[in-house]
């Protein structure tokens, strides 16, 4: 199984570049529509735009442009070093939400919100 996790954002470009500098990597696919991650081997983190989904589904699907700023979920990744992940985010728009801290569950994680409103946590 491979699993895809797709985002709806507002601009793809600037998703696509806001995600290329916080996971330090090239998009796999980039392409008008569709921009996609490899966060694993069996697991991709996809970009697409809200209009892109809105047209797919027409108006089954309520337009997630409505949602823009209320976080809707939340990308947390594991990485080696939390504190470089967070501050390459930051360095590429990222809004601070919490910062790298123990956690009660025994892990360093911090918290940011991305250019859409996800939430987007690091951790050890």
């Amino acid at each position: 199984m491979v699993c895809h996790f797709i985002l709806y954002v507002s601009d793809q470009k600037k998703s696509s570049a806001f995600y290329a500098w916080v996971l330090d990597q090239k998009p796999t696919l980039d392409v008008p529509g569709m921009t996609e991650f490899k966060l694993g081997k069996n697991c991709i983190l996809g970009l697409m735009p809200s209009v892109g989904i809105k047209k797919l589904l027409g108006e089954v699907i309520q337009d997630p442009e409505n949602a823009k700023g209320i976080p809707r979920a939340e990308v947390y990744l594991r990485v080696a070093d939390p504190v470089a992940a967070f501050n390459r985010s930051l360095e590429a728009g990222a809004k601070i939400l919490s910062p790298v801290q123990k956690r009660s569950w025994g892990m360093s994680a911090g918290y940011l919100e991305d250019l859409d409103g996800y939430v987007l946590a690091f951790s050890d």
